[in-house]
């Protein structure tokens, strides 16, 4: 069963810049029930808006799976195929004084935490991140 997730939303809650064509790239992804590749959400996006290359759609797709927003998955016919993500990550922030969980999501701190496995020879395939701290604004 398909469950629609809608993607522009996503991308506006985790501060992520939804041009024209990146939304028309969302809207297919968030409607599309298979799993398409890059070349067959180029088809269906560029029927929406031919403006949209190739290029643009390699770009996106790579952004909005650098965001935690579309997985990745190669089902071993050297095609990547994208859908996306089935449940939103976010990371926590608990508050040691009253063990409050904020939860967060940062698209930089995401790239970043790739970066940091792939200078040290990984490719990062999942993480968990708590940060545990204390209110700045507390009376003391």
């Amino acid at each position: 069963m398909h469950q629609t997730i809608d993607l522009e939303a996503l991308c506006s809650e985790r501060g992520l810049r939804i041009t024209d064509q990146r939304r028309v790239i969302a809207r297919v992804l968030s409607e599309s029930d298979d799993h398409p590749d890059v070349e067959l959400l180029h088809q269906r996006a560029s029927a929406i808006d031919p403006k949209i290359s190739i290029a643009t759609v390699y770009r996106t797709v790579r952004l909005f799976e650098e965001a935690g927003i579309l997985d990745r998955h190669d089902f071993g016919d050297g095609r990547a195929r994208y859908e996306a993500a089935p449940e939103a990550h976010h990371d926590h922030l608990i508050d040691v004084e009253t063990g409050k969980v904020v939860e967060f999501v940062d698209p930089e701190l995401e790239a970043l935490q790739k970066q940091i496995a792939e200078k040290l020879g990984y490719r990062l395939v999942d993480h968990r991140m708590e940060l545990y701290g204390v209110r700045l604004d507390r009376d003391d």
